[in-house]
């Protein structure tokens, strides 16, 4: 708004630009006339024909119209000038070999560096290092009061001197402005977002982009009449504070618009497991009587010879408001294990009772299976892959088989992190491998809705408990079987899985919109 002329009124008795201008142009032809200063070239005038469009004439060129330039309107009173018209801009220059001319004598003259500039300050106060007078041959002197620009990465971003000394190429110099600008205003000006977009349109070079002493010289600024400079500057300082209160403010919105997405996900996610994203239904067979199918239907399969007995065999249940395991015939109190509360139609079970974890492959070397490299993993559920098609025998060493409704978990710690796991489906001959960074989860009872659980293994309480139990060093840390395997399920019952998993996707595709 400042640099537009929207942010005081103008007063219709300010001295236009204009007139100023006139009055600088006529004191350079007297200093010419003089032999103090050299004509400029191709002088450049800036003026609004008939048609009220901006014109410029540069030198003795005819007039051409540069409202294609001109980015917005300015006031009557305003004019638009070439920075180079009205002041000098010259590029610093390093004295060589430098190490031969630093020094600590108060005698030195100070070599001002990029580096002596204060992130987001205004001025520049002092330096860390001086040269030796013989050495300023090769650089160049600057003043107090004069304004220094970076010439590369953060292009234009002005400084005031405070001291006297030289600069080395990295620096542009503006010196000569007094006349037109007041230094504040030139500083927020040389600030804005309008000066940056300027400058960021003129720089040149392939690999690093600096900016031109020419160009610079040749940008379009707004010129005010001096007396609404100082009105402009007493209004941005006056707002100066409120603004950073709102920077800040608005720092902290943004970072809880990115953030909020993710952390009600996990809330979600934490509701679901703990059994308050839904009502419960009382005629839902209760998941007591679940795990005692699981555990009839497991026999049967261990009876056939299809699945190895379990090496420990677990049962947790409730006692006096308690929770209990019998393990291997042996009870004990585990309440400081019990994450939270759960319904009493839910119950509490081990991962590794529940499923076979990383089981051992049974497909023959010649079935043709789903190939899927980590990177080709999509976390997801149910997902659907663009499988390589391979026979197993040519993929079997060094890689993890895996079948349709099969839960795949990604333990190296990048990618549990990352949460990237996935139910894998659409496999083709239902067999797939992939790499050994996998813990593979099978339910060979075909009972539980698998989707269900592949939200548990991606909530917040598998993640954060995960990353406290991982393995190996700091750069190949991961989770290791026995974790997984010991991992507390709080398992509804099944109709009520299917209820919070329709519940879960229906809220985050809400949230993606």
């Amino acid at each position: 708004m400042a640099v537009q002329g929207k942010l005081v009124p103008q007063i219709p008795s300010d001295e236009p630009a204009s007139v100023l201008l006139e009055r600088i142009r006529a004191e350079k032809e007297k200093l010419i006339k003089a032999g103090k200063i050299k004509p400029e070239k191709n002088p450049s005038v800036i003026f609004r024909g008939a048609d009220n469009l901006p014109y410029e004439k540069a030198g003795p060129n005819d007039p051409v119209c540069i409202a294609d330039e001109v980015p917005f309107d300015i006031p009557d009173t305003w004019e638009w000038i070439r920075l180079g018209s009205i002041c000098e801009i010259a590029r610093g220059g390093s004295p060589r070999p430098i190490n031969q001319f630093l020094t600590d004598s108060a005698d030195g003259i100070n070599w001002i560096k990029i580096g002596d500039s204060d992130k987001g300050g205004k001025f520049i106060n002092s330096t860390k290092e001086k040269i030796i007078p013989e050495a300023v041959s090769r650089s160049r002197l600057v003043h107090a009061g004069d304004f220094l620009l970076t010439n590369s990465m953060s292009f234009g971003r002005p400084y005031i001197l405070n001291i006297d000394g030289c600069i080395h190429d990295g620096w542009l110099v503006l010196s000569g402005f007094q006349h037109c600008y007041n230094k504040d205003f030139l500083f927020y000006l040389l600030s804005s977002t309008f000066a940056y977009s300027q400058f960021c349109g003129v720089v040149s070079g392939a690999v690093v982009k600096n900016l031109n002493r020419d160009k610079v010289a040749g940008a379009l600024f707004p010129l005010p009449p001096l007396a609404e400079q100082q009105r402009l500057v007493a209004k941005i300082e006056e707002l100066l504070p409120h603004i950073e209160e709102y920077d800040r403010v608005e720092q902290k919105l943004d970072k809880l618009n990115t953030e909020f997405p993710e952390q009600l996900k996990k809330s979600i996610l934490q509701w679901a497991i703990q059994g308050k994203l839904l009502p419960q239904n009382p005629n839902d067979e209760p998941a007591s009587v679940l795990l005692e199918r699981i555990r009839a239907e497991k026999a049967k399969l261990i009876k056939e010879g299809k699945i190895k007995k379990d090496k420990e065999e677990s049962v947790i249940f409730r006692r006096d408001n308690s929770h209990y395991e019998k393990l291997n015939g042996v009870e004990h109190c585990i309440d400081d294990e019990i994450p939270f509360e759960i319904p009493d139609s839910w119950e509490w079970a081990r991962c590794g009772i529940i499923f076979q974890v990383n089981p051992r492959n049974t497909v023959v070397d010649d079935v043709m299976v789903g190939f899927i490299p980590m990177p080709l993993l999509q976390d997801g559920f149910q997902s659907k892959h663009s499988f390589e098609i391979k026979r197993w025998k040519d993929v079997k060493r060094g890689f993890t088989h895996f079948r349709n409704n099969d839960i795949v978990i990604a333990k190296i710690t990048p990618c549990f992190q990352n949460r990237k796991s996935a139910v894998v489906a659409n496999l083709p001959n239902k067999h797939g491998a992939g790499t050994t960074e996998l813990h593979v989860l099978r339910d060979n009872t075909n009972i539980l809705y698998m989707n269900y659980f592949l939200w548990i293994f991606k909530s917040h309480l598998f993640i954060e408990d995960g990353k406290k139990n991982f393995t190996g060093t700091a750069g190949q840390q991961r989770i290791g079987k026995d974790f997984v395997s010991d991992f507390l399920l709080p398992i509804p019952p099944v109709a009520e899985q299917k209820r919070i998993v329709e519940a879960i996707e229906l809220l985050f595709c809400k949230l993606s919109v």
